[in-house]
This record gives C-alpha cells, structure tokens and sequence, in this order.
C-alpha cells in the first residue's frame, strides 16, 4: 500500500512538472509581429466585412462569373495561385484569406466555427457586390461552401475540392484542447518546419511546396495577431455538422477529387455525390489531397466545363 501511494506521489508531481513545462513553452514569448499591411505583397486586397479586415486577390475580369475561393485548414489564400491562372479567361476568380488565417485579421473575440465563418464569407460576397457568384472550398473550406449553399441566396453553385465534411480530418484528441493546448498548437503552427512537414503528408508530389511556397504561407505567423488570434482558433477546431446538412444543399454542386488522397477513399467520394441531389463528380488521376495545385490545369478545365450547370439567374436550369 505505501509502495502504491509513493508512485501515485510520484506520477502525479512528474505530470505536474510536465504540465508546467508545457505552460511555461506554452507562454514562452512569441516573436514580435508586424501588421497585416506591411506584410502584403503588391497584389493584395482588403475589405472590411464586419469590422474584420479581409485579405483576398483577384484575377481576370468582374464582368464574368464569379468564383470566390475558400482555403483549407493552416492554409491562406496562396492554396490557389496555380489554378487561378487557369480559370481567369472564363471567371472572375477571388481568393480570400479566412478570419485567423494569411493576412486577414486573427480577432480573440471572433466565432472561429464553419457557420460563423461561412457568414463572413458571405459577407465578402456582399462588400465585393459579386453577382452570379460560384463558391469553391478546399478541406475545412468546403465545410464553409455547403453553409453557403444553403443560407446564402446569392450562391448559384458550389465546388468542393476534397471537402472534410464527411472525413475531417480533425483528430479527435481536439475535445479535449483544454488549457494550454489551444496555444502549443498555435505555437507548434507557427514553425515553418512543423507547417512543412503538416502540408507534405497530404501531397501526393511533395515538390511543389517549394521555399516560395512556404514563405508566402508562414506570412501568415508574422502578424502582430498570431499568437493570440490563433490561440483562440484553435478553440474552435472541431469537427462540424455538415455531413446531415447534405441533403439540403439544392445548388449544383460539382465535386473535383484527387483520388490518390492518403485521408480519404473512393467510397468517400461516391458518398458524397450521393448525398447531394444532382451533383457531378469529376475524379482526377495523380493528385492527393490538393488536387487543385497538384492538377491545376485539369481541375480548372473541370469548372470552366460546368459554366452551363451553375444556377446563374440569366441562365438555362442546369441538368
């Protein structure tokens, strides 16, 4: 019995001593940031939409359709620099930077859940005026596009691109993000080494994450915001609902999936197009996870094929 009681004793002070490690890195001084502004490079944007400032670009010309794209998790808007290029003689295609992420504002008191940040998007669409808007999300941000497709009436379609809707993606360790654990991961995100390492296990060629790459995305992780905007992301990375709201997704829907993905299967796929009436599923060959860098050109040629299926006002039903 004494023998028990020592090592209980000595268990709990080594957790003790573990958890205040973990406290102490945890607080450990971030490096000082500078603001968004000064980071921006010469082709980005901002509008306020509900006193969040938003980083977006844009390509091609405001007279054609509207795309409007949404990045994944730990990601920012440079997730679409290479099929932009490709989709700009036919749409007129804006990337934006979500609340907490890239060069967008990281606010402590914002609601970091898909709803919420679905509702800031639709937001973007609303500051911007776009009209015959089609909304494209990667991962976490199709979660985001399936909000709008049912609570935003001025989205005639949506794309996903290997959505984390009925797979998320988020281990399930993050019920328990309990303090300190919301800033060690906003911490353990904020190195460009551990950001690497994250991104090449869902490529399929982990080449194209080139230095480039990288220090677009870590521009992110050097505004005066970071820390602590971060941290209260981090709070809100769950798992969401979207899988039951399927079934009311009435928009067409086209769903572009890399099938070489590690994450998910064909059946996931499959489940997916039968969840949302009339959808279309185009599969393209060797692309992972990020099937729009890894297959730019063929995963714009995907929604440059599907002009006659959105649900633009001045156009024919789509099929």
């Amino acid at each position: 019995m004494i023998i028990l009681r020592k090592t209980l004793l000595t268990m709990a002070v080594l957790l003790m001593i573990v958890y205040g490690g973990l406290v102490a890195y945890a607080y450990w001084p971030y490096p000082e940031g500078m603001p968004a502004a000064e980071l921006a490079g010469p082709n980005d944007r901002f509008v306020e939409v509900d006193g969040i400032n938003l980083r977006y670009r844009a390509w091609g010309s405001p007279d054609k359709p509207a795309i409007v794209l949404i990045h994944g998790f730990a990601n920012s808007l440079q997730s679409f620099n290479r099929i932009a290029p490709f989709l700009q003689d036919d749409y007129y295609v804006l990337a934006l930077d979500l609340p907490g992420f890239g060069l967008s504002d990281k606010p402590v008191d914002h609601n970091y859940g898909n709803a919420s940040q679905a509702q800031v998007v639709s937001g973007f669409i609303k500051a911007l005026k776009l009209q015959n808007v089609v909304v494209g999300g990667h991962s976490m941000g199709g979660a985001h596009a399936v909000h709008l497709a049912i609570d935003d009436p001025t989205v005639d379609g949506i794309i996903l691109f290997n959505p984390g809707i009925i797979t998320t993606g988020v281990p399930a360790a993050t019920e328990y993000f309990v303090f300190p654990l919301p800033r060690l991961a906003a911490k353990t995100f904020g190195q460009r080494e551990f950001r690497e390492s994250f991104l090449k296990s869902s490529y399929l060629n982990p080449g194209i994450i080139t230095d480039e790459m990288l220090d677009e995305l870590m521009l992110g992780a050097q505004t005066d915001d970071y820390i602590e905007g971060s941290t209260a992301l981090m709070s809100y990375y769950r798992s969401g609902n979207e899988v039951e709201l399927l079934p009311e997704v009435k928009l067409p829907t086209l769903i572009v999936w890399g099938v070489e993905d590690k994450r998910k299967t064909d059946a996931e796929a499959a489940e997916l197009q039968n969840s949302i009436a009339g959808s279309r599923l185009v599969r393209i060959e060797e692309a992972a996870h990020y099937v729009h860098e890894e297959q730019p050109q063929r995963s714009a040629q995907a929604i440059i094929d599907a002009l006659d299926f959105w649900a633009f006002p001045d156009a024919a039903p789509a099929n």
